[in-house]
């Protein structure tokens, strides 16, 4: 789909917790149309645009969600949030990226997202179960503490209703013993290492990640032996961050950037 400019009406502006909140918009369908796990810019002023995962599937009816994570130190989130409080449209462009659900597979999924990389998941996950409830997919979710998990209810939601979808959470932090229920499991530690210790064969899968570039490489990294197929593997970071070794590079000075996980990438 070509990128075109539009502007967009706030329908609503909801804080899902002490740093992130939710923007919906509303504006012509035909030109909101995006494939599930593309984002969009926003234009702060003329020369300043910022991205954004779009945080649903389309739906034909010129609706956008985003997750916006506010960062009090840096002045361009600032100037978003006063913006959100005050404006009633917002100029976009959209839509970009190239990471995004093939409409014809029906390969398991597996979905990596760090902190608001949760919104491009689910939007891919969202699509996926729409055109295959049956289809096997398995969320993973970075996060430093619980109360980081934004909108925790939702993933809970889709592991009851479907029994082929398993929400996994990766918190660094303690977390409760009573976290688990049925089709939700918490890990604790990075979500390489989580990863590394719960999964075999990746072999058959999708897998799409959401997060910073040393996220998604520590991830690449991790998965690789476990039959991870470059092919089938999907992240905006190797557009916008790409790195010269293949998956199966074996030279340890590629698998840097481990440290900043799980870090989000379009934040501002």
């Amino acid at each position: 789909m070509t990128a075109r400019t539009v502007i967009c009406q706030i329908t609503d502006v909801e804080e899902l917790s002490q740093d992130v909140f939710r923007v919906h918009l509303q504006g012509r369908a035909q030109a909101l149309a995006h494939a599930p796990g593309q984002y969009l810019e926003l234009a702060l002023d003329d020369d300043t645009w910022v991205p954004f995962s779009i945080a649903n599937a389309n739906r034909g009816d010129g609706t956008l969600e985003l997750h916006i994570q506010h960062w009090p130190e840096r002045s361009n989130s600032a100037r978003l949030k006063e913006m959100m409080r005050h404006a009633t449209r917002l100029t976009l462009r959209l839509p970009g990226g190239e990471c995004v659900l093939e409409p014809d597979s029906r390969r398991p999924l597996l979905l990596i997202a760090a902190g608001t990389g949760f919104a491009q998941m689910k939007a891919i996950l969202e699509a996926a179960l729409a055109a295959d409830s049956e289809r096997p997919v398995d969320l993973w979710w970075a996060v430093r503490e619980r109360r980081d998990l934004y909108l925790e209810t939702l993933p809970r939601e889709w592991a009851a209703r479907y029994a082929n979808f398993h929400f996994h959470v990766a918190v660094e932090a303690n977390i409760e013993n009573d976290f688990d229920a049925p089709g939700v499991t918490a890990h604790q530690g990075r979500i390489d290492q989580a990863l590394v210790r719960n999964l075999t064969d990746l072999s058959q899968h999708d897998v799409f990640i959401s997060g910073s570039p040393g996220m998604v490489y520590a991830c690449v990294d991790a998965l690789s032996p476990l039959g991870l197929k470059p092919e089938r593997v999907f992240s905006d970071v190797f557009s916008y961050a790409p790195r010269v070794h293949d998956i199966d590079d074996g030279d340890d000075s590629a698998k840097r950037g481990g440290d900043d996980l799980p870090s989000i990438p379009r934040d501002i």
